[in-house]
């Protein structure tokens, strides 16, 4: 399969092959079947966030018991580590910045 370039913004969650001009998307390199994987990741990880937002709403649950929480944290891994096998070399090269990659 031919891969195509597509532009992610993980704040507003979106996978688009058009560049949007007032923000700074990652860029990626991805095959169709890339493309569905990295979707249902950010999708797992706004179901995780909205499960938290509800969460925040009992007080007698505390944050580092919930486990909305602990699964947004490795989607938003997951999502980076495949951005950044995707990406190119300016995106490769901000993920590793970051230092969010155990593996980087």
């Amino acid at each position: 399969m031919e891969k195509k370039k597509y532009f992610v913004n993980l704040a507003t969650q979106a996978i688009t092959q058009v560049q949007e001009d007032d923000i700074n998307p990652y860029t990626i390199y991805a095959t169709g079947e890339e493309i569905f994987h990295l979707r249902e990741i950010l999708t797992e990880m706004h179901d995780s966030d909205m499960n938290s937002f509800w969460r925040a709403h009992v007080p007698y649950v505390p944050y580092h018991n919930d486990k909305s929480n602990d699964s947004y944290d490795e989607g938003i891994v997951s999502a980076f580590q495949m951005i950044h096998d995707l990406g190119d070399d300016k995106t490769k090269m901000h993920i590793e910045s970051m230092g969010i990659l155990d593996s980087n």
